[in-house]
């Protein structure tokens, strides 16, 4: 704190005064976290019931991510990848070990994720599967969110992103989510790759019909087309699985992970798959400077040790199921989609919503978001059932 900016509301006006209008937060100035709690510049502690997007899957400040973040700082922070680093190469093979993969692709934001498999689909279909130059086609759903680049949004179906953003990116086909005809009707020849959210999150953490995630996958290994799963929210433990295709016992031929990755540390992200499609890349065809840097990787590796042990998918499993339970029975709601620690709560007509309720549970000590007409609950999965009762204690007093 400086003599100039001492209250909530000085921070806030500092943030309007001088960052991009681009968000529109709570009025909450937050200054430390522990666990599944935050603390505000006034004191006052809050649960925190959206976990950074998935994000923060193993709270704020996890020991052993601090432990090995510190340990990296005293060492080495970045190479770029001119060089060899002694993180590297281990970080890219305890990550394909642990989602069962060939070949790593590391880089930092899931945004950036999402755009390299693009590139490597693009790159496969042209080399292997002979696509004519300039012709691959990517089938997307609608309702998708994978990030804000201009490519990206180019094959966004909200109007709020792509709204005088354009011209946009070709090469893209929009099909209904969760409609396997639709997809089989949209792939040709010069199909590259199907890229799919196997739970949407930004639309509402939906779940697809089950047995459509296995269609997709018969569909695209009788088309010779990819199947790329972008994971970064729902994947590493989110769900109750490491990744949620495993759910269905469904495998992709890339995924797309972030978020979560970093530990709530620093962003970390990268394309797992194949190794005879990510192989398609060579030396200067595609790069960053910052992705896989010393710190990233043991960050990442951290991560990925406290995967291993399983503990993390069994919490999001078992909590999630009570979460759901209880949610779905609460007065005011009339719908509870997702799964595991990952929930989406439609609240009946007539209630309080929006922006409405996201205001109330902060009046409450509970943070959390709205979207899409409905309320996010997604808490750090190191929460205690304890805890995870005191914010649906919350929800339900807001809703009654």
């Amino acid at each position: 704190m400086t003599a100039d900016v001492a209250s909530t509301r000085d921070y806030i006006a500092l943030d309007e005064r001088w960052s991009a209008h681009n968000y529109h937060p709570l009025p909450v100035v937050l200054t430390h976290g522990d666990g599944a709690w935050m603390t505000d510049v006034d004191g006052r502690r809050y649960l925190d019931f959206l976990a950074g997007y998935s994000a923060l899957n193993f709270g704020h400040r996890h020991p052993d991510l601090i432990a090995a973040a510190k340990a990296q700082l005293d060492r080495l922070t970045l190479t770029g990848r001119a060089f060899h680093h002694d993180q590297f190469g281990l970080f890219c093979r305890e990550l394909a070990e642990l989602t069962g993969t060939e070949m790593v692709l590391p880089a930092n934001s899931g945004a950036e994720a999402v755009e390299s498999a693009v590139k490597i689909a693009r790159k496969w279909a042209y080399q292997v599967k002979g696509v004519p130059d300039g012709a691959a086609e990517i089938i997307v759903a609608g309702a998708n969110f994978h990030g804000r680049t201009t490519t990206i949004i180019s094959f966004s179906t909200d109007p709020e992103a792509r709204n005088e953003f354009g011209p946009f990116t070709p090469g893209f086909r929009v099909v209904p989510y969760g409609d396997i005809d639709a997809l089989r009707s949209a792939v040709t020849g010069n199909s590259a790759a199907v890229l799919l959210e196997p739970i949407q999150g930004e639309a509402g953490v939906v779940v697809p019909p089950k047995g459509y995630l296995a269609e997709v996958r018969q569909l695209c290994d009788d088309t010779d087309t990819l199947f790329v799963a972008d994971e970064v929210q729902s994947g590493l433990a989110r769900t109750g699985a490491t990744l949620a295709l495993d759910h269905e016992g469904v495998r992709a031929d890339l995924y797309a992970l972030g978020k979560a990755l970093g530990g709530g540390i620093m962003p970390v992200s990268a394309v797992v798959g194949r190794a005879d499609v990510i192989g398609v890349l060579k030396p200067g065809e595609h790069g960053s400077t910052f992705g896989g840097n010393p710190l990233a990787c043991a960050i990442g590796r951290a991560v990925v040790r406290l995967l291993a042990t399983g503990e993390f998918q069994e919490r999001s499993r078992e909590l999630g199921a009570y979460a759901h339970s209880r949610l779905g029975e609460l007065e005011g709601v009339a719908e509870v989609r997702g799964r595991g620690l990952w929930a989406s709560v439609q609240v009946a007509e007539g209630r309080l919503a929006g922006r409405q309720v996201s205001e109330e549970l902060a009046e409450r000590g509970v943070l959390c978001k709205e979207y899409a007409g409905n309320l996010r609950v997604a808490p750090p999965l190191v929460i205690t059932r304890a805890e995870l009762d005191r914010g649906i204690d919350a929800i339900a007093e807001v809703l009654r």
